[in-house]
């Protein structure tokens, strides 16, 4: 039987080109995980270290298991790009910083050995991602194994899969299990143990047989049914010469089936299974993505608190354990290469291989139902090389698996009748209505137009979302950070998605805050702030229980807007959730009424006079709040800039007048602020006179398309957004000129509404 070492201690990192001979005296001593933008990779200013660093360890062969014949080095994450060296002598080379790789040690190991991985998160034209609203942490960042074998073996070196592949087949009440193995050396008279255990580890069934593939029939199948019933069945498969125990591997399955329809959304075992639920990034606050098993645990257990039966694993392959732990919990998954943001001829290999690495490693996992084959990828069009691209990576997936389906998430700007969303299965788009322009009410409006144009396509929401931070107002507005307007506009999305029986999937963007060094924005430079939970996951924010009230079957009720205590206005509104039918509010022990709302969402008027504690009491759940009157807004509340050049209160404003602190959809709707920014933009896209460079925010080229799309935030934010994620840089006499000019346009006239 094959042995695992676990290969985390004893390794010394430095940032630096050369494979050493010898490990230095001034090498930092690490244990793996390790990412080396744990810190600056999350404080802002796009400037964290991309390049080569080098983690060595130095060990004797004694330390390892004798009487094997192979040993190999396991790295399951190491970002982007590793190659290894054992004493000098360059073993391997990979590409992909999400996935597991292996290379065979034995040949050039030693008595005593210097074992190196060089990892390199440099930017290229070959490796994805490159180009993208998140940090592209450095470093082996996962755990690393020496797995030791026998001459005969279960395969290791196929693109990290796991030598073992289980394809149920349900015929109602019977399944039929086929188990694949893939064995290296296989020899004359050796054969395969093939047993297939029940959630409690007692026998089904068995069988022996010299092919490597075997059908298993399970007769009164139990299925996996989501979070309902997460069912696993064990495979497990021995290797044998005659009586001898060669080696052996295993694998959870689960049985069962679904299909996504574009009238009733997902179907599982036959049933409508609602799937709503949330993104996730991997990444924490003071370790990126350097996670350990109770990182991974603490994410699930806060996604099923919430009550998500979907999460989509964005934007590339997540660790094992992570999938692991969605089979045991029954969470329906979305599973995606990080090929993103912008096509690059010159990845198309990179494309493949790494979809080739998703499918074999993960392709056991009940959990995961779709493929996504790309991410915004047609923001900028697509043109033959694109689609091309897209069409073998779909094919590619048919051909590896024929169990699942294909998506792809596009973004706002890419037309409904763009060609590449004819190419997978299924397809999904990212909004922000409400947050980077537009307004909140147009998001269900706008998939309505899908479905009726494309009433055959699936359709989903794979990102919504917006920005909070500790900023509170009585008067939420887009852009402005506060939880008060995540709350609203959470309130709002749930209500036109979640009634949307055609929508296959929804996933909030984010789950939790996650590093995106390039971001300047919302006082906390360094993160993009969509998250329900902030990145540490100290803090739930109140969007999160607008979720859990919709979604989770336990009792609760949760006052909202805890940390905005002094409030000026002398009466407040005051939002309670709850999954129960009816909430009472008390203030200072006497009743303020009691409501119902088939939304879940309680809204209540109360006097604001001294100190006010309040009690929100649903069934036998209880919560509690306060709240004090003050004379004068307390500015703690207030958004305030890290390096701002220019803050909100220096803007001159006048009566009737736009300013910096108007909306760009505002100055956008007149003439003459039209005008203005035509010209503004013309100037920025001339670039670099020199160079021709034109101006980009994190690969993107800054046209008047990507400047409407941010019309929700105001001509201030959008310029200090502009000038922590692009190559544009504003003096603050420059922006008080601008202030100055738009002081001349006369706001345009609200609408009324119809």
């Amino acid at each position: 039987m094959r042995a695992i070492v676990n290969f985390n201690k004893n390794w010394a990192f430095a940032k630096q080109s050369e494979v050493p001979a010898q490990i230095g005296a001034e090498w930092e001593k690490v244990t793996l995980p390790h990412s080396f933008n744990a810190t600056d990779g999350q404080d802002g200013g796009n400037d964290y270290y991309r390049g080569k660093a080098v983690y060595a360890n130095a060990f004797s062969k004694d330390a390892l298991p004798a009487d094997y014949d192979r040993y190999y080095l396991e790295i399951k994450g190491a970002n982007s790009s590793a190659d290894v060296y054992l004493n000098g002598k360059h073993l391997t080379h990979h590409d992909g910083g999400y996935s597991t790789f292996r290379v065979d040690l034995t040949d050039t190991l030693a008595d005593d050995n210097l074992l190196a991985i060089m990892v390199d998160n440099s930017a290229n034209d070959k490796v994805y991602p490159q180009m993208a609203d998140f940090t592209f942490y450095g470093g082996v960042y996962r755990d690393v194994n020496i797995i030791c074998v026998k001459e005969s073996h279960f395969d290791l070196d196929y693109y990290g899969g796991p030598g073992i592949a289980v394809t149920p087949k349900i015929d109602g009440k019977i399944a039929d299990i086929k188990i694949e193995t893939f064995v290296t050396n296989k020899k004359d008279g050796q054969s395969v143990l093939y047993t297939v255990l029940d959630a409690a580890g007692k026998k089904v069934a068995e069988v022996t047989s010299k092919e490597t593939v075997a059908t298993i029939k399970i007769d009164n199948v139990h299925l996996w049914h989501g979070k309902k019933d997460p069912y696993l069945y064990t495979a497990v498969a021995v290797l044998l010469d005659g009586e001898t125990v060669l080696d052996n591997v295993h694998t959870r399955f689960g049985c069962r089936t679904f299909k996504i329809d574009a009238e009733n959304g997902f179907i599982l075992n036959g049933e409508e299974y609602a799937l709503r639920g949330v993104s996730r990034h991997q990444d924490r606050w003071g370790v990126g993505n350097a996670l350990l098993p109770e990182h991974h645990k603490e994410d699930i257990e806060l996604i099923c608190e919430m009550g998500a039966t979907t999460i989509r694993l964005a934007h590339y392959q997540h660790d094992q354990y992570f999938y692991d732990l969605c089979d045991e919990k029954g969470l329906v998954i979305w599973a995606e290469i990080p090929y993103i943001s912008k096509h690059m001829p010159t990845g198309r290999e990179n494309t493949i291989s790494q979809m080739k690495e998703l499918i074999v490693q993960n392709y056991n996992h009940p959990s995961i139902v779709v493929w996504g084959l790309s991410n915004e990828i047609g923001i900028g069009g697509s043109d033959d090389d694109l689609l091309e691209n897209h069409r073998i990576l779909n094919d590619m997936c048919h051909e590896m698996d024929s169990t699942r389906l294909t998506t792809i998430a596009a973004v706002s700007m890419c037309k409904i009748d763009d060609p590449y969303l004819l190419i997978p299965d299924v397809v999904s788009y990212n909004h922000y209505f409400g947050w980077y322009g537009g307004e909140t009410s147009m998001n269900g409006p706008w998939f309505d137009k899908f479905h009726a144009t494309h009433p055959n396509i699936p359709i989903g929401c794979s990102e919504y979302g917006c920005e909070a931070l500790n900023w509170h107002t009585s008067t939420p507005m887009q852009g402005d950070y506060t939880e008060e307007y995540q709350a609203y506009y959470h309130e709002e999305l749930i209500k036109q998605l979640f009634s949307r029986k055609y929508l296959w999937a929804t996933h909030v963007w984010n789950m939790f805050d996650f590093g995106a060094d390039a971001r300047n924005e919302g006082g906390e430079n360094g993160q993009n702030h969509k998250g329900l939970v902030t990145m540490d996951r100290k803090y739930k924010k109140d969007s999160f229980y607008a979720y859990k009230a919709w979604l989770s079957d336990d009792p609760f009720v949760h006052i909202c807007s805890k940390r905005y205590v002094d409030r000026v206005e002398d009466v407040t509104k005051v939002t309670v959730y709850s999954n129960q039918p009816e909430v009472e509010l008390f203030a200072n022990g006497v009743s303020v009424g009691k409501k119902t709302a088939d939304d879940h969402f309680f809204y209540f008027e109360v006097e604001n006079k001294g100190e006010t504690e309040l009690v929100a009491i649903a069934g036998e759940c209880k919560d509690r709040s306060s709240i004090r009157k003050v004379d004068t807004f307390n500015e703690d509340y207030r958004l305030k800039e890290q390096g701002a050049i220019l803050n909100w209160f220096d803007v001159e404003t006048k009566e009737g007048r736009l300013c910096l602190n108007d909306k760009m959809s505002d100055v956008l709707a007149t003439f003459r602020g039209k005008m203005l920014f035509m010209k503004l933009v013309s100037k920025m896209l001339g670039g670099n006179k020199k160079g021709g460079k034109k101006p980009e925010a994190m690969g993107f080229e800054i046209g008047p398309e990507m400047m409407a799309m941010m019309g929700g935030f105001t001509v201030l934010r959008l310029f200090t957004l502009m000038g922590g994620m692009a190559d544009i840089k504003f003096t603050k006499e420059e922006l008080l000129a601008l202030n100055k000019k738009l002081n001349k346009i006369k706001k345009p006239k609200p609408k009324k509404n119809k």
